[in-house]
């Protein structure tokens, strides 16, 4: 039992030094890349992580390959797929919910649902509902631009100044919390908590309440993601 759960700690550290460089991945015409030194095997203040897409996943079936065969395997790529998840979930909300249920630590599904629900698929009119949130962690997005980010589209991450922390209940696992930039906030920064479990290669997002809290408005109009 020892000896394998050692395998599976080398084999994930090997995934996290690999991604350390940017690394390519592709799904018929769309292009994600990733590169950082942002891991759960240890915590380093000065580590740092980004992922570019040319496109948001166009369904589930790309999202769920994406997840288990790429971005999944690093906690920066694992951040940057809840913004994916978050815009899936504004074009069709079934979709988005399965997006979301699958890299999401079960906790945090009941707490993420019903606010994207209230911010995203908001009727017209409603000044509560905020379509564009995803875009504002886009780099070059901001709300004097209609938050309309450069392309291809980059998410920006950087290590939280709290520690890793053990989870000490429900189960076993490591949490990190980085954080993800953005202009859509005074402090340009959102705090996202990500959580790898000793017996799996793929890394979950445990709690992102600043992902989906409101952003500053948008001046103009919004004119979607690719």
């Amino acid at each position: 039992m020892i000896k394998q759960l050692i395998v599976v700690l080398l084999a994930a550290f090997g995934c996290q030094q690999a991604f350390a460089q940017e690394s390519t991945w592709k799904y018929g015409e769309h292009t994600y890349k990733q590169k950082g030194t942002l891991t759960t095997a240890k915590y380093n203040r000065q580590a740092t992580g980004t992922v570019t897409f040319t496109n948001v996943p166009k369904d589930y079936k790309e999202f769920e390959a994406l997840y288990t065969q790429f971005l999944g395997k690093t906690p920066h790529g694992t951040a940057a797929m809840m913004v994916m998840a978050m815009e899936i979930y504004g074009r069709n909300q079934q979709e988005g919910e399965r997006c979301i249920r699958l890299i999401n630590y079960p906790s945090n599904v009941s707490s993420v649902l019903p606010r994207l629900k209230d911010k995203l698929c908001a009727k017209p009119g409603d000044s509560y509902g905020q379509r564009y949130l995803p875009a504002a962690v886009l780099k070059g997005a901001t709300p004097a631009n209609a938050y309309q980010p450069t392309s291809p589209y980059t998410v920006e991450m950087k290590a939280s100044v709290n520690k890793h922390q053990e989870l000490q209940f429900a189960g076993q696992g490591t949490v990190m919390y980085l954080y993800v930039m953005g202009k859509g906030w005074d402090t340009e920064q959102r705090s996202v908590e990500i959580i790898r479990q000793p017996d799996s290669q793929l890394h979950q997002v445990f709690n992102c309440p600043a992902l989906y809290t409101g952003c500053k408005q948008i001046r103009g109009t919004w004119k979607g993601l690719k």
